[in-house]
């Protein structure tokens, strides 16, 4: 099943033979190939000839002599057409060491476009920035977004439903090919897992304890939407007997947010607009493969739907951060180019208290910024005195006057 990523293909046809190297950037099998591959397919839409596209993918073994730098350099530069435009498709290109030095003399060369995919942040933040600072453009991209997954499986059965079906068979791209199957979509995400996490970032970051880090893992995981500070996490650790040091618990968290499996959400004081560095809040990929670490648990209900709206946030571009406002938190903090959007999420907000409980945060910002409180009550919407009350489920879906 080939699953139209539209945002994401909008952005690459936006950035054709632009002078900038257009680099993809995401958890492994979120679906970067696939990008690669229905943009292909576009342009030889649009009348490029086949031979005009150079495609490598450093994890298929048809290519391992390329990820030595200078064998591949040759390769690409013998493919590369002389009197036209050549599009260069480099996948998973982290497998070549000193890379950057190969993909800075192709863009130096007239009539090249090259695209890059990597599952690893450290790649863009410090390798590339270093050689190719200011020469690229990154596109980070997620799984499915419950709009896509509705997409690819009809909403038959209703939003709600859709929902949980999101939630429970992942959003990773490949768990549709297993649907209904839930036995084998474990599997398929223990694995992704163990690439990521056991195989992965072990070897990157020489890891020989192997047990703790994933051990740090499950905790991080088991507390989505809960302010974490290294220090928190390493005492809770080590109360339970699994003695840990701080900088060993910065070194997992690093690693574990480099590879996309986690996310941070820094914490921003609202009224005095400034970054704060204490406790911030983390959460997973694919709530698909939390559940397959952790199992099922009612009790999370809201901690999942503010991890599948924190995410929801990043794919329509803002920066998103944890609200401080005197002595209250707001969720969501999402700023871009048009200014700033807030956001409260809860499960339910029909009892009166936890509606009380939600509005109070967002009645102390004093600007006229949108602001939002997201629930799974299937309610008509309601104001607030300008703060809307909408059901998460519409919103995720992503009707317009919700964007």
């Amino acid at each position: 099943m080939l699953i139209q990523r539209k945002e994401y293909l909008e952005k690459l046809i936006a950035f054709r033979d632009k002078q900038l190297i257009k680099v993809i950037t995401g958890v492994r099998r979120c679906g970067k190939s696939t990008l690669m591959e229905l943009y292909q397919n576009y342009l030889i839409e649009q009348g490029v000839e086949e031979y005009q596209i150079i495609s490598v993918n450093f994890e298929d073994y048809d290519f391992i002599e390329l990820r030595d730098a200078p064998k591949l350099y040759a390769y690409l530069k013998n493919r590369i057409a002389e009197s036209e435009r050549s599009y260069i498709f480099l996948d998973e290109i982290q497998h070549v060491e000193n890379f950057p030095q190969v993909v800075d003399s192709l863009y130096i060369k007239q009539g090249v476009d090259i695209y890059i995919t990597g599952s690893n942040a450290n790649m863009l933040s410090s390798e590339i920035a270093t050689v190719l600072s200011g020469r690229y453009v990154e596109i980070s991209m997620l799984p499915l977004s419950f709009r896509e997954y509705i997409f690819a499986v009809g909403s038959e059965g209703g939003l709600s439903k859709r929902y949980r079906e999101y939630l429970e068979s992942s959003s990773f791209p490949y768990a549709l090919e297993l649907q209904n199957r839930p036995k084998e979509i474990k599997m398929y995400l223990e694995g992704i897992y163990n690439t990521v996490v056991v195989k992965d970032i072990t070897a990157r970051k020489k890891i020989s304890d192997t047990m703790m880090l994933e051990s740090v893992t499950r905790f991080v995981f088991d507390n989505i939407g809960n302010p974490l500070s290294t220090k928190k996490i390493s005492d809770a650790m080590t109360s339970d007997g699994r003695k840990i040091d701080v900088k060993t618990v910065e070194k997992y968290m690093s690693a574990l947010t480099e590879s996309f499996i986690l996310y941070k959400a820094r914490r921003y004081n609202v009224k005095g607009k400034q970054h704060l560095k204490t406790l911030e809040k983390y959460y997973a990929v694919d709530i698909g493969l939390r559940y397959a670490l952790l199992g099922r648990r009612a009790a999370d209900v809201g901690r999942i739907l503010e991890n599948v709206i924190y995410l929801e946030l990043l794919r329509r571009g803002y920066d998103v951060f944890v609200g401080k406002v005197e002595d209250l938190e707001v969720d969501f903090v999402a700023m871009d180019e048009n200014g700033v959007t807030y956001f409260q999420v809860a499960a339910s907000v029909r009892d009166e208290k936890t509606l009380f409980r939600e509005l109070a945060s967002l009645q102390k910002i004093n600007d006229n910024y949108p602001k939002y409180i997201l629930s799974l009550d299937d309610d008509p919407e309601a104001d607030y005195s300008g703060i809307r009350r909408i059901n998460a489920l519409d919103w995720l879906f992503g009707s317009q006057c919700y964007m």
